[in-house]
């Protein structure tokens, strides 16, 4: 079966820019991702056709081949009989493995016609990848046989993978079972994201990116914290929010409150004031060595009637008890 386009595949137009590319990537690999479509038995065959688009169309040499020879530009189109060209150096690449010519190749990664030659002839690797022969009456074999370079093998992208963290994975750590597409065909492997990352990190897994000629690169997981309902971030620490009442404050109360690992009681003192923070040593987020501390960040909650008789009491406790809470201030 023919192969689709790949800018029809990501739903893009041939002038699309690299930023375009990559956002239409992102979102139908959210889209097909197979862990959000355990149901649906097509979701692993778009997720990899949206992944091998990606691959061409985020590679200026591969695009440049694709948008002038099509499929196979890249080594990917269905030939006759309905099999797949081969990439037309990868059995340079077998023969350089396994030593077949007898003497030591070159590290260089332009490769003359005679290293070619050993492998068994330019001509036929040109006739692979462009449907003719190279050269001409002085082409490969001839008695005038000329040097000719192969394109360079492009450096292998990195690739990012956007994963999405509860506040207290982020917080804590934790290790992800993902799955990737290397070659076309999935790869399941735990990725382990250390304790303390934040909206957006990128955490580098070496090696498992792509794959190009034996050359890899690195693999990106870029993390997305989802907020939680009662706790926020600040550096290392963790903040949280605790009402309390007016006579809590007064006469000082004890309160259960959470933590990222588990309730504590916490002990409000009395005359404790709205917007004082109390702390917790070590229940914040941990990095490394470093342990940050959660902060318990007090308001004070007052009626909100008062008859006349409350009113006497207030006035009478104001008297006995007097403040001047903007002391302290310039103006």
């Amino acid at each position: 079966m023919a192969k689709r386009d790949y800018y029809e595949i990501l739903g893009l137009s041939r002038g699309a820019g690299a930023d375009e590319i990559k956002k239409a990537y992102r979102k139908l690999a959210r889209q097909y991702h197979p862990d959000a479509n355990k149901n649906d038995p097509r979701a692993q065959e778009k997720f990899i056709e949206v992944q091998e688009a990606y691959d061409v169309l985020s590679d200026e040499h591969k695009r440049r081949n694709y948008d002038q020879f099509g499929h196979a530009g890249v080594g990917v189109e269905a030939g006759p009989g309905g099999g797949r060209h081969p990439d037309p150096f990868e059995a340079f690449r077998r023969a350089q493995q396994a030593g077949r010519s007898g003497r030591q190749w070159r590290a260089s990664p332009n490769v003359t016609v005679e290293d070619f030659e050993d492998v068994g002839g330019l001509g036929d690797i040109f006739e692979q990848f462009f449907g003719g022969r190279a050269g001409g009456a002085a082409g490969v074999g001839g008695a005038a046989r000329g040097r000719a370079r192969a394109a360079p093998v492009p450096e292998p992208e990195d690739v990012e993978y956007p994963a999405t963290l509860s506040f207290e994975q982020a917080a804590r750590g934790t290790t992800l079972p993902i799955q990737i597409n290397r070659g076309g065909r999935l790869e399941s492997i735990e990725v382990k994201i250390p304790a303390g990352v934040k909206d957006g990190s990128r955490v580098r897994i070496k090696g498992k990116g792509q794959d190009i000629g034996g050359r890899v690169s690195d693999l990106y997981i870029v993390t997305r914290v989802t907020p939680h309902p009662h706790f926020r971030r600040d550096g290392l620490d963790v903040i949280l929010d605790l009402p309390i009442s007016m006579y809590e404050a007064l006469l000082g109360t004890k309160v259960e409150v959470p933590t990222l690992e588990g309730p504590v009681t916490l002990t409000v003192p009395a005359g404790t004031s709205s917007g004082a923070k109390l702390r917790i040593k070590g229940r914040g987020v941990h990095r490394g060595s470093e342990h940050g501390d959660q902060l318990v960040l007090i308001k004070v909650l007052v009626p909100r009637t008062l008859d006349a008789d409350d009113k006497h009491l207030v006035e009478k406790l104001a008297r006995k008890h007097p403040i001047d809470a903007r002391s302290d201030l310039k103006w």
